[in-house]
């Protein structure tokens, strides 16, 4: 009886191959690509409100992908975002150099694109909801809510606090080779600036 047999090495893996696609589409896509829209990541608004248990953040960003954004995205990219947010006690009489961190928190949001039923998902933790457009994914992830984002304990009446929020592309948790492709490009810096006001209770 004979037995064939055949080397595991022949298995094509299917993830990786379609990685490697998308890796080199948009390694195309970076180079000698203009934007066809300003791209950015820009605040519109942002405060804590008192409710009972604390205080939580609204806060509404506006957000445009660079064309090699939205490319990669329309090529199986996940693209990961992260909101940062704390609240510090500044002690100005160190020159703010050892502020008390009050409370602090991350979020994040992953974007990817369903090429099958052509619509956008936004996933939050295991949640996640569908939208036959980019603009309606994208205003879900601008729009920042989170119901205790500083515990009443945790400050005091009357004293003054120092908030900082910011919005970003995570581009530490792309594939390695879009990491390289990543550092200094324009068409993947997706920021807000730190956005800071004082806060008093």
């Amino acid at each position: 009886m004979m037995v064939s047999t055949t080397p595991c090495c022949r298995r094509l893996d299917v993830r990786a191959l379609r990685l490697f696609g998308v890796i080199l589409i948009v390694a195309a896509l970076g180079v000698g690509c203009p934007t066809a829209r300003a791209q950015g990541v820009h605040i519109k608004s942002a405060e804590l409100i008192a409710t009972e248990g604390g205080y939580s953040l609204e806060a509404n960003y506006e957000i445009t992908l660079s064309h090699t954004l939205e490319e990669a995205l329309l090529h199986g990219l996940v693209l990961p975002f992260v909101i940062e947010f704390d609240l510090t006690y500044p002690r100005w009489w160190t020159l703010n150099l050892w502020n008390r961190v009050v409370s602090e928190f991350r979020q994040e949001h992953h974007l990817s694109f369903n090429a099958l039923t052509r619509q956008y998902r936004v996933s939050f933790g295991s949640l996640h909801q569908n939208f036959d457009t980019l603009d309606e994914a994208l205003v879900v992830i601008a729009h920042v809510r989170q119901t205790v984002a500083v515990a009443a304990d945790d400050v005091d009446r009357g004293s003054v606090y120092l908030a900082a929020l910011r919005l970003r592309l995570d581009t530490s948790q792309l594939p390695k080779p879009l990491q390289i492709n990543a550092l200094g490009s324009h068409d993947w810096n997706l920021s807000s600036d730190w956005y800071r006001w004082t806060f008093r209770p």
